[in-house]
């Protein structure tokens, strides 16, 4: 817990000094009862229950008092709240090595299956958007609520030759911001001033990268990465990059714009040898760049060696998104336990001698 006015908790400092008034003037009342013996002999005669009670109010009034010194400096704490991500985009690679069967039965098998159970568990506040990359990236499933129309979109995905994890990135990005445009054609999209259409988005016209389409609006200053919670990107992909923009510049742009990119990596360390019409290879993870693109974007890297870890990540996910944890003020409940504290202390105090204290 931390606090953000922690130069208040110096009133701390009159708890001590209030304990030492409370006990001088028992003491006096102690030297008063002593100047009439009768009085002596009725306290000897209640017991040292009766006395010990006496304590209990202002014990408890007492604390109610570290409560509201407590809340005045405006303490916060990291609590587990309902996240505000309105838009989750799953960026899907369908290269050719995704065919491996080193995670039973297949890999793009795993992942379609992990990526439905990740949907079906979503609220139905969240809207989800399916793109699909590997030579190029696509959008195959703007944002939308409707299961059915998702779970389609994934059964839909085929296989494709080469590997463009640029690309996804970008295209997921787009499907976040609509008015943001992308050069999918240059290996660094953030320097090059030519840009062109995304493929399979609608509304790509040609403008600068960065440009919204209001030609007078200036470029969208960067923010911190990670900062923009109402929407995140899931990419996940078993190779490496072999064609299309830069995976880690674009991994910079989301991150200017304070979008998280989870990578997940899935297949096998070995990978496998697959083999086609007079030619073969083998097919290995870049784990690497999938942790630098998480890295950079404030998000994390996941590693699924089996269907079954796919599975048990996305529901990690899953439960990131619906409860994420967050630094959150709590003084309300500071102050709302101080009051109830003193309510209590002279509450018990009217009962047991007829007084506030």
């Amino acid at each position: 817990m931390t606090f953000l006015w922690p130069e208040s908790l110096w009133l701390l400092a009159l708890v001590p000094l209030l304990v030492a008034a409370y006990f001088l003037i028992l003491k006096r009342k102690r030297k008063a009862a002593l100047r009439y013996a009768s009085l002596t002999m009725v306290k000897e005669a209640m017991g040292a229950g009766p006395r010990l009670r006496r304590h209990v109010p202002p014990l408890l009034f007492l604390v109610a008092l570290i409560a509201m010194i407590a809340a005045v400096a405006r303490p916060a704490a990291v609590v587990r709240l309902p996240s505000q991500h309105e838009t989750i985009i799953l960026s899907l690679d369908v290269s050719g090595s995704m065919r491996a069967k080193d995670v039973e039965p297949d890999r793009i098998t795993a992942a379609q299956a992990a990526a439905k159970a990740f949907v079906n568990e979503q609220p139905r506040s969240t809207r989800v958007g399916i793109v699909a990359f590997a030579g190029t990236a696509s959008l195959v499933q703007p944002p939308t609520q409707n299961r059915e129309d998702l779970f389609a979109a994934i059964d839909r995905l085929q296989l494709q030759r080469a590997t463009a994890i640029g690309s996804g990135i970008l295209v997921a990005l787009k499907a976040i911001f609509p008015d943001v445009d992308f050069d999918l054609r240059a290996s660094n999209p953030r320097l090059n001033p030519a840009a062109s259409r995304i493929p399979g988005v609608p509304g790509g016209a040609s403008r600068q990268p960065g440009a919204s389409r209001d030609a007078d609006k200036a470029p969208a200053k960067p923010v911190p990465p990670g900062s923009y919670k109402s929407a995140a990107i899931i990419l996940l992909s078993d190779g490496q990059a072999t064609t299309g923009p830069d995976p880690i510049e674009a991994a910079r742009m989301a991150a200017e714009r304070g979008v998280r990119v989870f990578t997940v990596g899935v297949g096998t360390p070995n990978g496998e040898i697959l083999v086609g019409e007079g030619w073969s290879m083998r097919v290995r993870l870049d784990e690497e760049t999938l942790k630098q693109i998480a890295n950079l974007t404030g998000a994390e890297y996941f590693y699924a060696g089996t269907a079954v870890d796919l599975k048990k990540i996305y529901q990690s996910l899953n439960s990131r998104f619906v409860m994420e944890k967050k630094e959150t003020e709590i003084t309300a409940f500071f102050a709302a336990a101080g009051a109830l504290t003193v309510l209590l202390s002279g509450l018990l105090s009217m009962l047991w001698f007829n007084r506030i204290l």
